[in-house]
């Protein structure tokens, strides 16, 4: 999948101006980065360009600011990022004009450059062609390492890639790869679990992947959607009833895709959405009519372990239960370590994010053991659902 895009493998970099493509939104607190997750993973891009003799532009937004706003300035995040690489940051008050032109005309080859926060100018969400151009200026070619805003056809994510020569990253280039292992050319048999707690948002996601894998495992409050849709009494537990039509039709569409659906056959119940709150292993002919499912049931989890078991390849959106309260993190975290020991074991490709998804992991203490975590929540979503990314289709062979 890989060989349709240019990376920093087909381009020489030294001596040139690179204006690379970052995400730096991280979170702050009393204007000290808490987590540097973000700055660690497109380090190694930096660095790369920098040894090679390269001049790093770093372009990036930080938050949704209208107009000029200090608390969205990237300043203190350029501070945090040169701890990461090693390296002093330097950083221009904007992104174009004057005081641009002249820090990107100081620097000297292997030098790193941030530029303020590209959304300090609304022509950046707009894709202003005057606003690429401007940017264009101060640049030979530009590499996007951003996969986490890939979906959004903004100037720095996919203006630039019109107007200059234009390669992935090597973040960028390991999303893709991994996302080509997993969905565009899988090892079979796939399987998905998706979890979280609404159909409503994933309905795009099922319909494209009950076309692409043979076995999806259905967990969160969207499944109680789907087993009240097949006349199944979930008590008081979370569940869009109004959507039981599509719940049906995903799974015929999924009956006559020859994918498997894999829905709780039993859960576990709770009277208060509480931690630690008193619980009981019900199966689905005599759930509460006052309680709500919050897990899968133990039955449910040793399904889904088979299921991980038969699968050469896991794609995983999504918790399967109230995972944020002990003990209703119980099967997803059940779930997340055996994925994580076949794929130790070399038996499975395991593919996962989305924010709650990383979260759970995380929990599990199993985050590295996978073999790919995307951070990026939207982009990751839209890729799922088989959605073309403007950041990505630009990078693309002409």
């Amino acid at each position: 999948m890989t060989k349709s895009f240019r990376t920093l493998d087909d381009v020489d970099v030294k001596g040139k101006r690179v204006l690379l493509r970052v995400d730096l939104n991280v979170p702050m607190e009393n204007g000290r980065v808490t987590d540097a997750t973000r700055l660690e993973r497109v380090a190694p891009t930096i660095t790369e360009i920098s040894d090679k003799g390269g001049k790093v532009i770093l372009l990036a937004h930080f938050g949704r600011p209208k107009g000029r706003d200090a608390k969205d300035s990237l300043k203190p995040v350029a501070v945090a990022l040169g701890q990461v690489i090693k390296k002093p940051v330097a950083f221009a008050d904007d992104c174009i004009g004057e005081p641009a032109a002249k820090a990107v005309a100081a620097m000297k080859d292997g030098d790193v450059l941030c530029l303020e926060n590209t959304r300090f100018h609304k022509e950046e969400e707009k894709n202003d062609p005057a606003f690429v151009a401007e940017l264009a200026k101060l640049g030979d070619i530009w590499v996007n390492d951003a996969f986490s805003a890939a979906h959004r056809a903004h100037a720095t994510t996919e203006g630039l890639g019109h107007k200059l020569p234009a390669y992935a990253g090597r973040t960028m280039q390991a999303e893709l790869d991994a996302l080509g292992k997993a969905l565009e050319a899988p090892t079979k048999p796939v399987i998905a679990i998706i979890g979280g707690a609404k159909v409503s948002t994933k309905i795009d996601l099922l319909e494209n992947l009950v076309s692409k894998v043979d076995a999806l495992v259905i967990g969160g409050g969207m499944a109680n959607t789907f087993l009240h849709a097949q006349g199944v009494g979930v008590g008081k537990s979370l569940a869009e009833k109004d959507l039981a039509a599509t719940a049906l039709r995903i799974m015929e569409k999924a009956e006559a895709a020859n994918c498997a659906i894999i829905l709780p056959v039993d859960a576990v119940v709770a009277y208060h959405f509480a931690a630690n709150s008193p619980s009981h292993a019900y199966g689905l002919d005599a759930i509460p009519a006052d309680g709500m499912i919050l897990d899968v049931g133990p039955q449910s989890t040793a399904r889904i372990h088979s299921a991980i078991d038969d699968a050469k390849t896991l794609v995983w959106n999504g918790p399967l239960g109230a995972f944020e309260m002990t003990p209703f993190d119980r099967g997803t975290m059940v779930a997340a370590k055996h994925a994580a020991e076949r794929t130790k074991a070399k038996k499975l490709v395991s593919v996962a994010g989305g924010g709650d998804t990383v979260a759970a992991l995380n929990q599990a203490g199993v985050s590295g053991d996978f073999s790919y975590v995307s951070t990026a929540g939207g982009a990751f979503l839209e890729w799922m659902e088989g959605k073309p990314l403007p950041g990505v289709e630009v990078l693309k062979q002409r």
